[in-house]
């Protein structure tokens, strides 16, 4: 008897989240879809306000409060407010400009007055490097301004392109978040447990892969990030181990008047062990320190609100 209790609460409650999660899967698709029928540099300044004015309510704003005072121990309180606030701006900005990736990137040399895109110095010589030399790469990048736009730049440059992501857990919002992204970022692969077997084979096909590394991966390598330990996923370094290929960092940043920059670095050599193979920690490292060169110069616009220290 007691365990037919038990079952009934089981499926009660698989029934409730299942219910719950079609509402906001529902919610979410149709909020997306509206906010595709209005100007995007609008609809980017009213969700920037929103943000601004009810993220410094939610619990995440405490935890970016403490990253921030930690990894930025000289800097006022003050300081640290303006820092915040420009975080929830730019999630704000993220928002609205997702609903509209396929048209808030325009790019085109001969019009330079009415593009939205620049590109920083040597990095249009390095797509070009890359699209050109015959192999895959693999491409890192951040939770830095606006990050779903790297995979348009490498489209931009003609490069076949990957890009590593993780599903949303909610069906119908995954289906319409797919549906935007599908817009020039290439072949989607989804964080599943074979992703690192499609991943290299990938690579071997001469796709240039893209992938956020910047977030807590429990099973990680240690690596230093703003003078404390944190956890890396390692996959990057794998692959590379598995298949020599180019690493760079790209980064898309915020500019005013509603434009971006986009940098990508030079070749990032990997770290090697005595006996010339990849060194997986050595080789996170290198890469995390280069996030946090990029975080350093535009604190501003990097996702603090998640616990990147545990």
């Amino acid at each position: 008897m007691a365990h037919l209790v038990l079952r009934s609460k089981i499926i009660l409650r698989n029934k409730f989240v299942a219910a719950k999660n079609a509402v906001i899967g529902a919610a979410a698709v149709g909020l997306l879809r509206a906010t595709r029928h209005f100007d995007a540099v609008k609809t980017g300044d009213v969700f920037a306000k929103i943000t601004r004015t009810i993220g410094p309510w939610w619990p995440e704003h405490r935890v970016a409060h403490a990253n921030l005072v930690a990894a930025f121990p000289e800097k006022s309180p003050e300081e640290i407010d303006a820092i915040l606030a420009g975080v929830w701006d730019n999630l704000g900005r993220i928002g609205a400009e997702f609903a509209h990736l396929d048209h808030i990137w325009k790019y085109d040399p001969a019009t330079p007055d009415k593009n939205t895109v620049e590109f920083g110095p040597g990095t249009q010589e390095r797509f070009a490097e890359l699209k050109n030399d015959g192999k895959g790469a693999l491409i890192f990048a951040s939770h830095l301004g606006n990050w779903e736009l790297p995979a348009l730049a490498a489209a931009t440059h003609g490069l076949d392109s990957a890009v590593l992501f993780r599903r949303p857990n909610i069906a119908a919002a995954d289906r319409a978040i797919q549906e935007l992204r599908s817009v020039n970022m290439g072949e989607m692969i989804a964080t599943t447990h074979d992703a690192p077997i499609k991943l290299a084979a990938a690579l071997q096909r001469g796709l240039h892969i893209g992938m956020l590394v910047d977030q807590h991966f429990g099973r990680g390598v240690d690596v230093m990030f703003f003078g404390r330990r944190v956890k890396a996923n390692p996959l990057l370094a794998r692959l590379v181990r598995r298949i020599d290929c180019p690493v760079h960092g790209v980064r898309v940043v915020r500019l005013p008047n509603r434009r971006f920059r986009v940098d990508l670095t030079e070749r990032i050599e990997p770290a090697r062990n005595e006996s010339g193979e990849v060194d997986i920690q050595g080789t996170m490292q290198r890469v995390t320190s280069v996030i946090e060169g990029w975080v350093r110069e535009h604190p501003e616009q990097w996702l603090w609100l998640h616990r990147r220290w545990r």
